[in-house]
């Protein structure tokens, strides 16, 4: 059971904005070191997922938005050891550049297919090299650079692997029952660094509260007594959570914790469970909380692997949200066949939300996953549960959970498209 530690360990990672314009970034950066002389042209090539969820998303230090000015800033100033926090240190200088470079027409990027698996090749060409760096199946996982025609690293991508079976993710070689067995029981050493995620997220959090560029934040605030942990678990949740996600999509300069790729699956997994910990379980000791954020994380994990890195249907809300409502229900004290209520429950509720890109209307999502969840919980704790035979629902936990991924991919492939193209209506008719 140690691997599943592993697993949530490696997943978990700090993104500084919205994790798409950082690995944007970070890949034209990585190319640009390799560059030498003047810009000459940036080309950057994205699938659907990574150019509809960077098409309208904050920069962080900068009041830009979008695709252009994330590749501009890559190559102008990103620093690409910094990963998906390659964006951390712009400075205004850096964003005049970036803004030269979009004005004169040297940064192009565009989509070149809908898919939900990552894919992002970067060029950079300038009067003495072309540098082309290739990404695959997460943000940062380089998997080809090449200079000047030729390779100078390579490693192969499992995506590009032919011949056999298709391998089952790891995370799917688990049962409800094994991931309940592994938080029950594995030590509080072992999980203690998930605590990293609370405090990364609270942080981000005040930087949302105390800036004058969040909206829905200041509301939630007032919702909530003006007071950050009142004694509304729903309403302090709401804020934990959304204000964080307002403040992330806005660009904000702190990170996230991401899980599964995403900032946002991993404020949604962890804050409104930090809320109701703080609001009705505060002498209750904090392994209880570390245990159910890394259900929450499995289980969003578990979705997540079905439903591709990145799609049409929002994975923040559905399969962070399902993750969360699980690790919720932990803390309420559920058995395993309520926390398959739940599952059902989020199942048959929230799966049709679609991702329409990182943007601020991620805030208004993640208010209704909120909602949801925590309804969803509140029912499956008086064993109330849409039954199996109902809509998508499956017989087993890990079928339901399958079926939700399958509605995103291959399912919403066409809704895909079609999001990426009133996007691009939007921009030729001047709305951007």
């Amino acid at each position: 059971m140690d691997r599943l530690t592993e697993l949530i360990k490696k997943d978990m990672k700090p993104a500084l904005g919205v994790t798409e314009p950082g690995a944007i970034a970070f890949a034209v950066a990585t190319a640009r070191e390799y560059a030498k002389g003047e810009i000459l042209k940036v080309k950057v090539t994205l699938n659907s997922g990574m150019y509809k969820n960077a098409f309208t998303c904050g920069i962080p230090n900068s009041d830009k938005f979008g695709n252009l000015y994330a590749a501009a800033l890559g190559a102008v100033a990103a620093k690409a050891e910094l990963g998906l926090e390659s964006l951390a240190y712009i400075t205004q200088k850096d964003n005049e550049k970036a803004s030269a470079l979009v004005e004169s027409g040297k940064v192009e990027v565009i989509m070149e297919q809908v898919s939900s698996k990552i894919t992002i090749d970067a060029v950079v060409m300038t009067e003495k090299d072309s540098v082309t760096v290739q990404i695959r199946e997460s943000h940062t996982g380089i998997v080809r650079i090449e200079k000047n025609g030729e390779i100078i690293f390579s490693e192969e991508a499992s995506e590009e692997k032919e011949g056999g079976p298709e391998e089952i993710s790891e995370i799917h070689k688990y049962t409800l029952s094994e991931l309940l067995e592994y938080v029950t029981h594995v030590s509080e050493r072992d999980i203690s660094f998930i605590k990293e995620a609370f405090s990364m997220n609270m942080e981000l959090l005040e930087e949302g509260i105390h800036s004058d560029r969040t909206k829905i934040t200041k509301q939630l605030l007032k919702e909530n007594k003006n007071q950050l942990i009142s004694d509304d678990a729903l309403r302090t949740a709401q804020l934990l959570c959304n204000g964080a996600i307002e403040a992330r999509v806005l660009g904000l300069s702190r990170p996230a914790m991401s899980i599964t790729g995403s900032g946002a699956h991993g404020i949604i997994a962890t804050m409104p469970l930090f809320a109701y910990f703080q609001v009705k379980y505060k002498e209750v000791a904090d392994v209880l909380l570390l245990r159910a954020a890394a259900l929450s994380f499995l289980i969003t994990m578990y979705i997540k692997e079905y439903s591709g890195k990145l799609s049409a249907f929002c994975g923040c809300g559905i399969a962070a949200g399902c993750g969360m409502a699980c690790g919720l229900a932990f803390l309420r004290g559920a058995d395993e066949s309520q926390i398959g209520m739940v599952i059902r429950n989020m199942a048959s509720s929230l799966t049709g939300m679609i991702c329409d890109g990182g943007n601020h209307g991620c805030a208004m999502k993640g208010i209704v996953a909120v909602d949801a969840a925590y309804r969803a919980v509140d029912l499956a704790m008086q064993d109330i549960g849409i039954g199996e035979m109902h809509g998508i629902n499956g017989r087993t936990p890990e079928d339901t959970m399958k079926y939700m991924g399958m509605i995103a991919s291959p399912g919403m492939v066409g809704t895909e498209d079609t999001i990426v193209n009133i996007m691009e209506q939007k921009m030729r008719n001047g709305v951007n």
